[in-house]
């Protein structure tokens, strides 16, 4: 029998408890959930209830060109003023200006984290350029109704660069205007041909070398790294953010269907990854695999291949991931990555790549676990598109 004195202790310790789930920070209520990482351990993720957040009213095959993302870019300038600020990073070979935009809520000066995101390093590779957009336009029409965006942007700065390499969009091709696979040209571990690269400029005729043995394609990287303008525009982005409370990077690309942290030949080299800084690695790679239709990349090159996302964990130490969207059945391997159709089941795969690592910004910052799920719209993600081609 459990005496009164008992009883009263136990309604005290009832009414304590639900007084502090209610007042959790950031959201108006926590569920717990568990799922199976891949080490099949079980991991605890908290899953914010909010005021749900609303999609863009994007069509599919409403694609944006280089014009086009400029275009839409400076609308968000003219429409949010107090949010965004759209500057130059540099040009590209023949110009163009790389557009960046920031958003935050500026009239908010506190100290803030900053994060970065790009697409269309590779030309070719749309749906990365248009997922930025769309996690902007996300965060824009949602700040001031939904509490969980709203609190991001007073405490955030977000750094979108849609489209790295103007002039490959343009031609709808892979490299930039000398031919250079601009994914290649960062200084870490550049040049290696066991990593597929060849270290040749543009006076060189030929994009890339097929072979019959491995590695089976040489790519033209540039003769030294950081050789392109985009890359070096790229470059001095990230090392400004480093004076910016810089949190993590993500850069998108099409269509290997996978997301993924830096390689093992670039963290298990002289830049000797902490068991705290690999386990943040692995514990985000299970959240995307767990929570998206996007497995967990096995991360093993043993070569050294100058990616951007190599690049920016060497140089400034922050969580730095890729995102390869699409899927094998849709865009099937090493193709030229021209088939772009279904634009807004494509975005709403990746938006909560996106926003759960924004939710994370601070622990992303300090390497502790990011733990946090994004609260989603209903249908986000959707269920795996597959079709045959």
């Amino acid at each position: 029998m459990i005496n009164m004195k008992t009883k009263k202790i136990f309604v005290l310790i009832s009414i304590i408890t639900i007084f502090l789930l209610s007042t959790t920070s950031f959201t108006t209520s926590v569920q717990t959930i568990n799922y199976e990482s891949n080490q099949g351990k079980k991991i605890k993720a908290s899953i914010q209830s909010d005021i749900e957040s609303i999609l863009p009213d994007w069509q599919d095959g409403d694609y944006h060109d280089y014009y086009e993302t400029t275009e839409k870019l400076f609308e968000f300038n003219n429409n949010y003023s107090s949010l965004v600020h759209v500057f130059s990073i540099g040009n590209s070979v023949l110009g163009r200006p790389i557009w960046c935009i920031r958003i935050t809520n500026e009239n908010n000066n506190s100290s803030k984290y900053s994060c970065l995101y790009d697409g269309l390093v590779h030309g070719n590779e749309w749906e990365g350029g248009e997922a930025c957009l769309y996690f902007a336009e996300y965060l824009l029409i949602n700040f001031g109704k939904n509490n969980t965006i709203t609190e991001l942007l007073n405490n955030s700065e977000v750094y979108l660069v849609p489209v790295v390499n103007p002039d490959g969009r343009q031609k709808d091709k892979r490299h930039n205007h000398h031919g250079v696979d601009t994914n290649k040209n960062f200084d870490v571990d550049f040049g290696s041909l066991l990593g597929g690269n060849l270290r040749v400029g543009k006076w060189f005729p030929f994009d890339y070398i097929l072979l019959p043995f491995y590695p089976r394609v040489l790519v033209k990287t540039g003769r030294y790294p950081f050789s392109e303008p985009e890359s070096r525009a790229l470059r001095d982005l990230m090392i400004d953010l480093k004076t910016r409370n810089f949190s993590f990077y993500l850069t998108l690309h099409t269509a290997t269907h996978y997301f993924g942290r830096p390689s093992d030949k670039v963290i298990n080299s002289e830049y000797e990854i902490t068991t705290e800084e690999l386990e943040v690695f692995e514990y985000a790679k299970s959240w995307v695999e767990n929570n998206t239709e996007y497995p967990a990349n096995s991360d093993n090159y043993k070569h050294g291949r100058g990616y951007s996302n190599d690049y920016c964990f060497k140089e400034c130490r922050v969580p730095a991931f890729c995102l390869e969207a699409l899927n094998p059945d849709f865009e099937p391997g090493y193709s030229p990555h021209g088939r772009h159709e279904y634009l807004v089941h494509w975005m709403n795969t990746t938006l909560p790549v996106f926003f759960y690592l924004l939710v994370n910004i601070e622990k992303l910052y300090n390497w502790e676990l990011p733990d946090i799920s994004p609260p989603l719209p209903e249908g986000v993600p959707p269920e795996p598109f597959i079709q045959k081609t």
